[in-house]
């Protein structure tokens, strides 16, 4: 059996933004209406993902279950959108990524076991339980706001304004929350220095 192999923080980053980048990035150059643009952003972020799930197989023989679990919601629901020519399915993606993961955290929680711990793969070198704990619980609330933040922007604003929210409110918003935890989680075990490169995916 083939051993698992740690991706360098940068290769990391890649494959957890890369097809987020290449969406926007596709929305944005796609001439036409706002519905031929999403159609266009979402049918270049499945081709994204599948090869950057591939690319996680082929360096590390390893694909992270928050990768798996992103990966697979977006090819179920950018499908969705292409089949149906409805871009609304694409826009409730993240509210069920947001929602799996809380709950996943929250089951996690009630149930004693490190779930964060395992999604994160030891993201977090010295971390005692406790520090796990905290973490799991702060995580699981931020996903919960971040479900319903999903939520109440795109039934209320345009398929543009969503498109912006996603790139210039939903990813600085986790990064803000991810730095908020350090001080916390150096309380706990962590060493300076040891911090993670990345932060769970905002597919």
């Amino acid at each position: 059996m083939t051993e698992a192999r740690k991706p360098s923080p940068g290769l990391r980053l890649a494959l957890d933004y890369g097809p987020l980048l290449v969406f926007f990035a596709f929305n944005f150059l796609t001439p036409g209406p706002a519905i031929a643009r999403i159609i266009a952003a979402t049918g270049a972020f499945m081709l994204a993902m599948v090869v950057a799930l591939a690319i996680s197989w082929w360096k590390t023989r390893h694909i992270p279950p928050m990768l798996l679990i992103s990966g697979a919601l977006v090819i179920v629901f950018g499908g969705l959108t292409i089949w149906f020519q409805d871009e609304r399915f694409i826009k409730m993606k993240p509210t069920f990524v947001y929602a799996i993961f809380a709950a996943t955290l929250g089951i996690g929680l009630a149930t004693g076991r490190p779930l964060l711990q395992m999604l994160l793969e030891s993201a977090y070198p010295g971390l005692t339980a406790e520090g796990w704990r905290k973490l799991t619980r702060n995580w699981a609330l931020f996903f919960v706001f971040m479900a319903v933040l999903n939520e109440t922007v795109w039934r209320n604003t345009s398929t543009d304004f969503w498109v912006g929210f996603k790139l210039w409110g939903a990813i600085p918003l986790t990064l803000v929350f991810a730095i908020a935890n350090v001080p916390m989680l150096m309380r706990h075990g962590l060493q300076a220095g040891d911090a993670p490169a990345t932060i769970p995916p905002q597919e």
